[in-house]
């Protein structure tokens, strides 16, 4: 997780406008009001940034930000 949630972080913050310090490991996407059009948005651009795939089901409004990037970083580890 250690590379990859700073980089989720920038992804957030650049595709989405949030603001950095508002997010942290625990934040949930839905807390960061992201609706289900903008969780595809997250999956599509986080694809592009890490050059895996991420499934539309992999990250839902409950996931936290922090299990995001560790399943950010285990595919990372398969590929």
């Amino acid at each position: 997780m250690a590379d990859s949630y700073p980089r989720l972080v920038s992804l957030l913050t650049s595709t989405f406008g949030l603001d950095a310090g508002t997010i942290t490991p625990a934040s949930t996407l839905s807390g960061l009001e992201l609706d289900s059009l903008a969780l595809v948005e997250l999956s599509v651009a986080a694809q592009e940034e890490f050059g895996i795939p991420i499934d539309d089901s992999d990250l839902g409004p409950e996931s936290t930000v922090g299990q995001a990037a560790e399943l950010i970083s285990g595919k990372l580890a398969t590929v």
